[in-house]
């Protein structure tokens, strides 16, 4: 890597709470378009992917206030949170009691962003870098909070989450209404008023769903 993925963080993030789930501090953009608007040549000359890790999104915050709600959904489990980012839902899972929290993310950045969070709330994670998607998975409960955000990504990821739904495996979705929702493949469990970042989203408060894949 072109800089050095965690001497970054430290210095272009503040540890803050997310508006939704307060309980848990994390390494965030302290103004979005500091990280967020910079161009691609800008982070390709740092040799930065798109920060996804650095901001709590809507569907993860909706995602972790459910689980934090509702620890029986995964206390005492093991759990994969997909597309982690930041490592919000993770964490919330930890924090609710689950056995075992593998967190998988593609960006090697999020990797770094998600040990600097565990280790801020206390808890243990552990982390894969690949991509997982069409894979089996060793684990009771699978959770993804906004990945459905891109045609080709969600046509990948929605049949996988199928199967593992499938396979009796519980999976949880937080999802703000993105364009590639799967509605017909889902079943609402709670709605959330999150506050977001205006210049990320086109308001400061998006409503926020937590879908179960439903089998088949």
């Amino acid at each position: 890597m072109k800089t050095d993925p965690e001497s970054f963080i430290r210095a272009n993030t503040s540890l803050m709470a997310p508006p939704h789930v307060p309980e848990i501090r994390l390494h965030l953009a302290s103004e979005a378009h500091e990280l967020w608007l910079k161009t691609e040549e800008e982070l390709e000359e740092i040799g930065l992917p798109p920060p996804l890790w650095a901001f709590a999104w809507a569907g993860g915050q909706g995602l972790a206030r459910y689980i934090l709600n509702h620890p029986e959904t995964v206390a005492g489990k093991t759990v994969l949170d997909f597309a982690s980012g930041s490592g919000l839902v993770a964490i919330a899972a930890k924090r609710a009691g689950a056995s075992q929290v593998l967190a998988v993310d593609i960006d090697p950045w999020a990797g770094t962003a998600i040990r600097l969070n565990a280790v801020e709330n206390g808890v243990a994670l552990d982390f894969n870098g690949d991509d997982i998607i069409g894979r089996t998975v060793d684990a009771d409960v699978i959770l993804a909070g906004d990945v459905f955000y891109d045609r080709d990504f969600a046509a990948g990821v929605v049949p996988w989450l199928r199967g593992l739904a499938g396979e009796g495996r519980l999976v949880l979705v937080g999802d703000p209404g993105r364009a590639y929702l799967p509605k017909d493949h889902l079943e609402a469990q709670a709605t959330y008023q999150v506050p977001v970042t205006r210049a990320l989203e086109d308001s400061e408060v998006k409503k926020t769903t937590v879908w179960r894949f439903l089998a088949g």
